[in-house]
């Protein structure tokens, strides 16, 4: 791993913010838009963090949700490369289990290639998806052992990254290209840079692991908030330096909605609460409107899903959200914060960016 590793992961806080500010889009697409739209939604998103001082720019894997146009990361990411300069792109994350660790050692060599310097790879342990379809995905139905295995995958991922097996291991003259191998190879000019890795987590397992391991951690707080305190804890008192950190470095995801007056932001947030109730529930589709939302009969139980969701989605006017976003950055000491904004229209989304650059004056384009 390159000496510039740590400068890579740790960000630079702009304006007022507390820490570095990324953004994680999943590329919803709303009912009445198509994948098409959301994509198009995904590079005005990215070039406005590049423009506005973000730090880095995730896409997520996601399979089976018809609101959630996020399955190949890689494709995606490749298509911000040549749209951007210079904020970093990468995966939060890649689910490691579905697929081949060599795989996915040649999608980010093939990205680093593409944008030298600025790739990230995130990777996750949970499948992004439901169990049938990670089965399709794996092509096996024993879903529990690709999770039992990650610690082992990560390694041999890790080796095809460095093109550094050992003599003697099965894989020693097998190699991931674009890659260091091409360094080492007679004329070879290759840089033996590769991407800084991210371990992701909603838990503790990965949290005790990337610790362990000296590796940057992303936590989910976006959808597992209970948690994310205890996690962080864990990933702290795990860590032990490493070559690519000499002290723990780590992100989390937030849900933060700003929009030019408090009532759009909780008819906004409220479409997006009747998403995920639909999704947990097995019934996955695309992002209602805020109307659809207004007009829709909640159960108790739904209404109290909904209540408890949203009071972890930080969101209301800029100011607002800056102050929220301030509070939650105070109270679990995160070194990064990374926003999805989860809303029916790009439009939305894009002015929600806007807005919290605004808010905390970060730069503006020359």
């Amino acid at each position: 791993m390159a000496a510039d590793a740590a400068e890579e992961i740790r960000g630079t806080a702009h304006g007022t913010a507390p820490v570095p500010l990324s953004v994680l889009d999943l590329v919803t697409v709303g009912a009445g838009r198509t994948a098409t739209d959301a994509l198009r939604t995904s590079v005005d998103i990215a070039r406005l963090a590049e423009n506005r001082g973000f730090h880095r720019y995730w896409v997520a894997e996601h399979h089976s949700m018809p609101g959630v146009a996020s399955s190949s990361p890689a494709v995606i990411l490749a298509h911000l490369a040549a749209h951007t300069d210079r904020v970093r792109l990468g995966s939060g994350g890649v689910m490691l289990p579905n697929h081949a660790p060599l795989v996915i050692a040649e999608q980010f060599g093939t990205l680093e290639a593409m944008a030298p310097g600025r790739v990230d790879l995130g990777l996750g342990r949970a499948p992004g998806t439901d169990g049938a379809t990670a089965a399709a995905l794996r092509r096996t139905d024993r879903l529990n052992e690709g999770a039992d295995d990650f610690p082992q995958q990560l390694a041999e991922l890790i080796r095809f990254l460095d093109d550094d097996f050992p003599d003697g291991h099965p894989y020693r003259r097998i190699h991931a290209v674009p890659g260091p191998v091409q360094a080492t190879s007679p004329g070879g000019v290759q840089s033996r840079h590769r991407p800084p890795v991210w371990l992701l987590g909603s838990s503790g397992f990965s949290a005790r692991l990337a610790g362990t391991l000296g590796l940057p951690f992303a936590f989910a707080h976006h959808f597992s908030a209970q948690n994310t305190v205890p996690a962080l804890d864990l990933y702290r008192e795990s860590f032990r330096p490493s070559a690519v950190l000499d002290a723990p470095y780590a992100l989390i995801g937030v849900s933060a909605l700003a929009t030019d007056d408090e009532k759009e932001a909780r008819r906004q947030v409220l479409a997006a609460a009747l998403n995920m109730v639909r999704l947990r529930t097995g019934r996955p589709g695309l992002v209602p409107t805020p109307e659809e939302a207004e007009a829709y009969d909640f159960s108790p139980m739904e209404e109290e899903f909904v209540a408890s969701w949203n009071s972890n989605v930080v969101h209301g006017t800029a100011d607002e959200v800056r102050s929220g976003l301030d509070d939650l950055q105070k109270r679990t000491g995160a070194d990064e914060l990374m926003l999805t904004a989860n809303a029916h229209g790009g439009d939305v989304r894009l002015r929600s960016y806007e807005l919290i650059a605004d808010a905390y004056g970060l730069p503006t384009p020359a």
